[in-house]
């Protein structure tokens, strides 16, 4: 992981855009010793208006502006050991933003920054937080229902990408993160899965589900055959 900025540092990235009702999206390059690395952060927006921001990232101050039109940012999800870098600059705009970091990650990200819980309460049926069976708390996962569909927001545990030429996209085809579909990097099969038939569940329960319309994925595209992904992600583990 890249170092941890004390002051409000933006990397390269592309403007915030509007997935469905009240689910932005944002994608940045973050500098990697052997590569520059894609990431995204997701925003949701609760029914009075608070904001989740998954896996934060430090945009530029029209961004931000366009951030805080949709309403206010009142919690950040660490979702990743690998996911806390522009952590602590996003407490220090927001001093009263609450961190959350699920259990297998809250350790390291409190190397960074203090972890408010490791969970969210919120009155919102249609948002739903939790740890994702199978990880042992080292995966967070949002899931967002909408009159158009579901969207699942997942980190670190499928990589989606597709740009994979040269160099840098042999690294990213070698580590499991680019590919011809979506799939579990070498990583997360190794670090993040602890047990695979409880992950193999909860992937075909979400493959059945007839409301499913994407997964975001913290590396990679938008995953929009979600279904039909997530049942051969889930027969792969067996």
């Amino acid at each position: 992981m890249a170092g941890n900025p004390q002051t409000w540092s933006v990397l390269p990235h592309e403007n915030l855009s509007e997935v469905d009702d009240g689910i932005l999206t944002v994608t940045g390059t973050l500098h990697m010793p052997l590569m520059d690395f894609p990431r995204r952060m997701t925003v949701v927006r609760l029914r009075d208006h608070r904001l989740i921001i998954y896996n934060a990232i430090a945009l530029n101050e029209a961004e931000m502006a366009k951030l805080e039109r949709l309403g206010t940012p009142a919690f950040i999800i660490v979702p990743g050991v690998f996911h806390r870098r522009d952590a602590k600059i996003w407490k220090d705009r927001y001093p009263a933003i609450q961190v959350i970091a699920p259990t297998g990650v809250r350790a390291a990200a409190e190397k960074v920054v203090p972890v408010d819980a490791s969970n969210i309460v919120v009155d919102d049926p249609d948002v739903e937080f939790f740890g994702l069976p199978g990880t042992d708390g080292r995966e967070a996962v949002l899931v967002v229902r909408r009159p158009s569909g579901t969207t699942i927001i997942l980190n670190d545990l499928v990589g989606n990408m597709r740009v994979s030429s040269g160099f840098a996209g042999w690294v990213r085809r070698l580590t499991g993160f680019a590919g011809d579909e979506p799939q579990f990097p070498f990583f997360a099969k190794r670090v993040i899965v602890k047990d695979k038939a409880a992950l193999k569940a909860q992937f075909e329960k979400w493959a059945d589900d007839r409301t499913l319309k994407r997964v975001l994925v913290s590396h990679g595209e938008p995953i929009d055959q979600p279904r039909e992904a997530l049942r051969k992600l889930a027969n792969g583990l067996g």
